[in-house]
């Protein structure tokens, strides 16, 4: 830990301690083991009583008796076990909200006494925090179920809609005429747009969108449409930076986007390295896979769900950071689904957006989709190209980020998605986690078992061999049972319809390795023969030349039997 974070740690251990307050602080010595039960009532609890107090976060600390507040320490689980029950809490919370970070410290010099201390967020405006569907609150020290009243009273919060609040002595000369342009553009491609918009003027268009109210422009409008030059009437101006990295981590290159944002998302889109990839999802090929490490699709709906929803007031940019293998896009805010796996179930609905009108903003701009597929769709996406799950990563408060991978981390993964291309997405996310060794649910792993894709005992499970022992050439069962005739007769046809011809050799060299170890080399030398004549005999292969010394197989006829046409 930075000694910098653990000396203010410490200060806020301290500070508790002295000026505790009953509803949102609560210690417990929890010297080695504590329910997790009691823990989700208390997170329930202290995120309520939060957001009732108007404050950002309240604190679960073990290792300090409640009693009279000495410092004990506990062993409550290892780091490791404290990672993985972010994840236990998120399941029966709503929203699958979790805490916003777990800090190991240690009060005495000598590192003996370890103190955990847990930092719970408050409940989202208008949505009460519940564990395992009930409600809970603080009388004084005391757990209690949440109050009629304190329910009340979190569900008639109203949120104030930043994106719509006007800008003081503002004109339509503060904005892109450009980027309005754009806006018209994409706004005609909407379904219900009728011919009467087309007289419109960029003000009264602007207008009918709400994006001009009273003749002032509203926040919506200069994120959008503004000029670069006016984004000091903003709070804070608006940026997006990216930054490229090499394998060691160090910046490269770098540079920062500005408004108006209708246009930022393919300026920072011509800066990514979009490499070709080749992989072989599956060993029935000779020839690999061929994608772009990143779709495009997927950049712009991240990026342009970072605008329509990020916190503005935070002063914090969007950072799109460019590794060899993977993409992090960060985003000032919270989660507001609380768990990414909510987002994946088919109907689900958003419980509400941060910026209202510049999220309807984008979608009439033909940006984003409100409907909530979005995120949906990037995982579909990452499933077809058989790559893994992006990672939402919420454990740093106030920021969201998501890691996009461009290639294949374990080829059983992939193999297992190319073998099962009906899975559902919430269990492709499930056999994601095993992957990258990421904890799982009880009733997950069961899941996966029954489904034979992974091996081992919890939590120590992986992926199975038995799939890997199917379909990869490595395995000793291909290596003792190989394939049957049509995947060889396959082979040779998309070898003759990649390079053309082949001689007797480069046939021989194709396959040697790919027949069972169980044949000697004249059986071998057999076999290929024979699959040579049958493929011959059915019409489909010729030699170029009479004389057999020199001759090469080529196709009999090209269009009708080279592989890729059939």
């Amino acid at each position: 830990m930075d000694s910098l974070l653990e000396r203010e740690l410490l200060e806020t251990l301290k500070s508790l301690i002295l000026n505790w307050e009953n509803e949102v602080v609560e210690f417990k010595e929890a010297n080695e083991d504590y329910k997790k039960s009691e823990i989700g009532q208390y997170f329930s609890a202290i995120s309520n009583e939060a957001n009732l107090k108007n404050l950002q976060y309240g604190w679960l600390v073990f290792g300090v008796r409640n009693k009279d507040k000495q410092i004990t320490g506990s062993a409550y689980r290892d780091k490791k076990g404290l990672e993985a029950l972010k994840f236990e809490i998120g399941q029966n919370t709503t929203g699958r909200i979790s805490f916003l970070d777990i800090f190991e410290i240690y009060p005495d010099n000598n590192k003996k006494v370890r103190v955990i201390m847990f930092k719970i967020p408050a409940a989202a405006p208008g949505i009460p925090t519940g564990w395992n569907n009930h409600y809970y609150g603080r009388n004084g020290e005391s757990l209690v179920a949440l109050s009629m009243n304190k329910i009340d009273e979190i569900r008639g919060q109203t949120r104030r809609d930043w994106s719509k609040q006007l800008i003081e002595k503002t004109s339509m000369e503060m904005l892109d005429k450009r980027a309005i342009a754009l806006a018209r553009k994409n706004y005609r491609k909407r379904a219900h747009v009728n011919e009467e918009l087309k007289s419109l003027s960029d003000e009264e268009f602007l207008a009918k969108l709400k994006l001009i109210i009273n003749k002032k422009l509203t926040n919506a409008a200069m994120v959008m449409l503004g000029k670069t030059e006016y984004d000091y009437l903003l709070d804070v101006a608006p940026r997006i930076m990216w930054r490229l990295y090499d394998s060691k981590g160090d910046n490269l290159d770098y540079q920062e986007f500005t408004i108006p944002f209708i246009q930022v998302v393919d300026k920072v889109y011509k800066k990514i390295r979009n490499l070709i990839y080749r992989y072989m999802p599956d060993q029935g090929t000779l020839f690999p896979e061929e994608t772009r490490q990143y779709d495009e699709r997927i950049l712009r709906e991240l990026i342009n769900n970072c605008i329509a929803h990020q916190d503005y007031t935070a002063g914090m940019r969007i950072y799109i950071d460019e590794f060899e293998d993977h993409i992090i896009v960060s985003n000032p805010g919270s989660f507001l689904p609380g768990d990414v796996r909510e987002v994946l179930k088919p109907g689900y609905t958003a419980p509400y957006y941060r910026n209202p009108l510049l999220a309807d903003t984008m979608v009439n701009f033909n940006l984003i989709d409100t409907a909530s597929m979005g995120i949906r769709r990037i995982f579909n996406i990452q499933k077809k190209k058989y790559f893994p799950m992006p990672d939402y990563d919420t454990s740093v408060n106030g920021k969201v980020s998501v890691t996009v991978y461009g290639k294949v981390l374990d080829i059983k993964y992939a193999k297992i998605l190319f073998k099962n291309p009906d899975l559902d997405l919430d269990t492709v996310f499930l056999v994601d986690r095993v992957q990258k060794k990421l904890p799982l649910e009880k009733d997950a792993i069961k899941h996966l078992r029954d489904l034979k894709v992974i091996e081992g005992r919890a939590p120590n499970v992986y992926l199975t061999a038995n799939i890997a022992a199917i379909i990869e050439t490595e395995s000793e069962y291909i290596r003792n049972k190989g394939f049957d005739d049509e995947a060889y007769k396959k082979w040779i046809l998309e070898y003759l319809t990649q390079y053309k011809k082949a001689s007797k050799m480069q046939v021989k060299r194709l396959l040697w390795e790919k027949l069972p170890d169980i044949l000697n080399s004249r059986q071998k030398e057999s076999k290929i023969r024979n699959l040579l004549w049958a493929l011959k005999k059915e019409g489909k292969i010729v030699t170029d030349s009479p004389n057999k010394r020199i001759a090469n197989w080529v196709l009999a006829n090209p269009k009708k039997d080279g592989y890729f046409s059939q």
